[in-house]
Parts: structure tokens; sequence; C-alpha cells
């Protein structure tokens, strides 16, 4: 398999700051990565000639209003059909934090309806009311719909960073449970926080840093091709990005790496 037949689109506008390290993970992983502003992509109309998309982390135009709420919006707007087709192909598409915020608000998540013009949960403040960055665990909890985590037993436990003032999952307080049943049966949990050993956080702070219903920290939609997560897998690919580097194998890589390289695995098999 050739990756250099495959590339992947990483979006950015104003107030994106992680698409680098996004690049960086990607092209370790044998793939080309291009970093393209959301206006040139407007303009030119051709993600389709990409094999991947990625929505990285940051504060898109601000994140005034809420979180991703902009970015989401002109997403749905500008690029729906577009995104639509994307998704109906099998083509992957990964939001991280502020990523998964603007897939949220673009109606593709939790996609119970194939593109909600109102949102169908939403990213809140973290109940600690304070920007929260710190080292998280999470158990992976999918059975095998994510194309994102194929490699990971269910039960596994991964060690993420976050770096987020809005990461609180929530659906509509009167449908929550049964929201939250739909996603359990539909395999589109991914991640939920948990404790170092596995255990659930039950919302317990810091194990779980923003108040999550149900301690959710990623979720997919019904396709398992489209992922959002509030921790950043950029930030934890190699060794020395770890808080304690210096005490471990460096032959070791980190956490975040099985997320790209699961993704690109899946590009290429589809070329």
């Amino acid at each position: 398999m050739n990756g250099a037949k495959a590339r992947v689109c990483i979006l950015r506008v104003g107030g994106t700051n992680c698409d680098r390290e996004t690049k960086r993970a990607l092209e370790q992983q044998g793939v080309g990565a291009e970093v393209v502003h959301l206006r040139r992509l407007l303009k030119e109309r051709r993600l389709n000639e990409y094999q991947g998309l990625v929505l990285p982390g940051g504060f898109a135009y601000g994140d005034y209003v809420r979180a991703g709420a902009i970015l989401g919006k002109q997403l749905a707007s500008s690029l729906g059909p577009e995104l639509r087709g994307f998704i109906d192909e099998g083509k992957p598409i990964l939001g991280i934090c502020n990523g998964f915020q603007a897939l949220v608000e673009a109606g593709l998540l939790p996609g119970f309806r194939e593109q909600s013009e109102v949102p169908e949960a939403a990213l809140a403040t973290n109940t600690s009311a304070r920007y929260e960055c710190r080292w998280v665990y999470l158990r992976h909890e999918n059975r095998g719909r994510s194309i994102f985590t194929s490699p990971l037993p269910r039960g596994s436990v991964l060690r993420l960073p976050v770096a987020h003032s809005e990461g609180r999952f929530v659906f509509p307080k009167d449908r929550e449970q049964e929201l939250f049943e739909r996603l359990l049966a539909g395999d589109q949990l991914v991640f939920q926080y948990c404790t170092e050993e596995g255990l659930p956080a039950n919302g317990r702070y810091p194990l779980n840093p923003n108040g999550s219903f149900q301690d959710i920290a990623g979720i997919t939609d019904p396709s398992g091709t489209v992922l959002g997560l509030m921790p950043h897998p950029e930030r934890a690919c190699a060794y020395w990005q770890l808080p304690d580097w210096t005490t471990r194998d460096m032959s070791r890589t980190a956490d975040g790496r099985v997320i790209f390289q699961s993704m690109v695995e899946y590009i290429l098999k589809k070329l």
C-alpha cells in the first residue's frame, strides 16, 4: 500500500492552533497531510480530492458565541453537501477538541439524524468554570464500529492531555438517558474518562475534568468514520511529549499515535 497516494486535509481558520502537531502526527504514519484554510477550500471546492479530513484543536474564530459554533455553522451552510458526500464515501473525519465542538455544532455528531440543523448535543462550559489543562485517562468502550480505534481492545486505557474550557458533553436534560442508551445501542461511545486502572470516573473531578455526562470523552457517528474527542492525541504521539518522559523507555510511543495509525490504515485499505 502506497501512502504517497493518500492525502489528508487539516482544516484551519483564524484561531486554530494545533494544525502543525496534527500534520506531523499524520505524516509520521506515511501519508501526505496538508493544512488548508477554510477560505481556500471554499474557493477551490476540492474537498473530494482528499482521503481524510481533520478538524484540529484551537479556538476557531475566538470561540465567540460558544466553542465551535461559528465554524460548525459555516461548515454546515457552506460545505454541507460535500461533507455529506465525504461521509457517504466512507472517508474518515476526525474532530479534536475544538474540532469535536464544531462537528457537534454542524450536526454531524452524534449523527442520530443524517444532518441536523439543530445540534443534538453540546459541549458546555466545564463544571469547574475554568480552563482545564491536564493529563487524563480514557477507557476505550467501542465494540468495533469506530475505524479510529480498531487496534484497541475494549477496556484498554489511554493517557492523553486535555486543554479546554468547554468540554462538558451534554444531551438535552429531558432526554439525556434515552440518548445515551442510543449511543450505546449504536456502538457510538468510544471513550470515557476513567481512573489509571480503568475504573469509571463517575463524574469525579479531576478524573472527569469537565463534568461530561456519563464521563463521555469521545463519540463516533453511526457509520464509525466520524470521530470527535476532547483530549488531544496529537500532543501524545511520542515519548518526549509525556509528562514523565524522563523516566520512561524512550523506545516506546505514546497513546495518541494509535488513533492516527488506525485512521491511516483504514485510508490505505480503501485506496
